[in-house]
């Protein structure tokens, strides 16, 4: 008996971070003091924050998962991860300094590692944060034959007095949509319902289509920042648009949204049509086309192909 035979190969799990140790150096910033192979990884702050706030977020990909490792497309699922922490992080207007993943799974696949760690750099370069250090864990009992889990822990650094939390936002502010790139990665137990192979057919669907992996939104909310006094972010996940932006709203303040002013990708449409969803339940479930919320009194800068979609009111 040895650990190869109760489902734990480790000549596998080298292999893998040895391929994957060039991909990952590629995402370090001058800030990142360590390599792979230590037991932690060293980060030091940027200079110039006078009252430096560490910022941290964690989430996953979900049930996407499984449309990705039953199509054997699993190239962006990487990007999913790192954009669904970062997003997060970047409401409260802080910058991604670094971000760490766990990767569970029935047994190492090299290769499939390679590739999920692959869409984790490019997200990690698209959010300009390190790709740090992370764990991989083999459990054949655990997980059945072909199955993995993601998770990912994200940190970031913002001034003390420059943190956004939405206690500045005040009636007549305009409330600005940035574009989702699809359906991002929430809402896929619906999706995966509703999208039965026959329905895909019936309806135009393809696998690709939901599998666009989630736009990562930090350039451009840091445009916006830079640019404009931003009142209120929030990204647009489960529960849609008024249930995320509540999270950041004054108590005696209302939102007055012009849904019509939302142009909806076909995807979302496609989808209702194949699981004959009610509307209601759509914009609950979905972004709908709206992947961040941008909160101000200014114009957002023209490049960030925002939509105005409605103002705060008082209650």
């Amino acid at each position: 008996m040895d650990y190869a035979s109760s489902g734990v190969n480790i000549d596998a799990g080298n292999d893998a971070v040895e391929r994957i140790k060039p991909l990952v150096k590629s995402t370090f910033t001058p800030q990142v003091l360590t390599g792979l192979g230590q037991f932690a990884s060293f980060v030091e702050l940027p200079k110039g924050y006078q009252e430096p706030v560490l910022v941290s977020c964690t989430d996953g990909v979900g049930t996407k998962l499984k449309l990705a490792i039953e199509s054997n497309n699993v190239d962006t699922v990487g990007i999913d991860l790192v954009a669904m922490c970062v997003n997060d992080l970047i409401c409260c207007g802080a910058r991604p300094l670094y971000f760490l993943d766990y990767i569970a799974v029935h047994a190492l696949d090299p290769d499939q590692i390679e590739r999920i760690i692959g869409g984790m750099v490019q997200g990690c370069k698209q959010a300009n944060c390190s790709l740090v250090g992370g764990e991989m864990a083999e459990m054949n009992d655990m997980y059945r034959k072909g199955d993995f889990d993601l998770a990912g822990f994200s940190v970031g650094v913002v001034e003390k007095s420059q943190i956004i939390d939405g206690s500045k936002i005040t009636a007549g502010d305009t409330i600005y949509a940035l574009p989702s790139s699809g359906i991002h990665s929430n809402g896929y137990s619906l999706v995966r319902k509703a999208c039965t192979p026959d329905t895909m057919r019936t309806h135009g669907i393809s696998v690709s289509e939901l599998l666009t992996p989630t736009k990562i939104y930090v350039r451009d909310v840091l445009t916006a920042i830079d640019a404009c006094d931003v009142h209120g972010i929030a990204h647009i996940t489960g529960g849609g648009l008024e249930e995320n932006i509540a999270r950041i709203m004054p108590n005696h303040l209302l939102l007055d949204i012009d849904y019509s002013e939302i142009d909806v990708p076909p995807i979302f449409k496609k989808i209702q049509a194949a699981g004959r969803v009610k509307d209601a339940e759509m914009w609950r479930v979905f972004n709908l086309g709206v992947g961040m919320v941008i909160i101000t009194s200014d114009a957002l800068p023209a490049n960030l192909q925002a939509m105005p979609i409605g103002t705060i009111v008082n209650a």
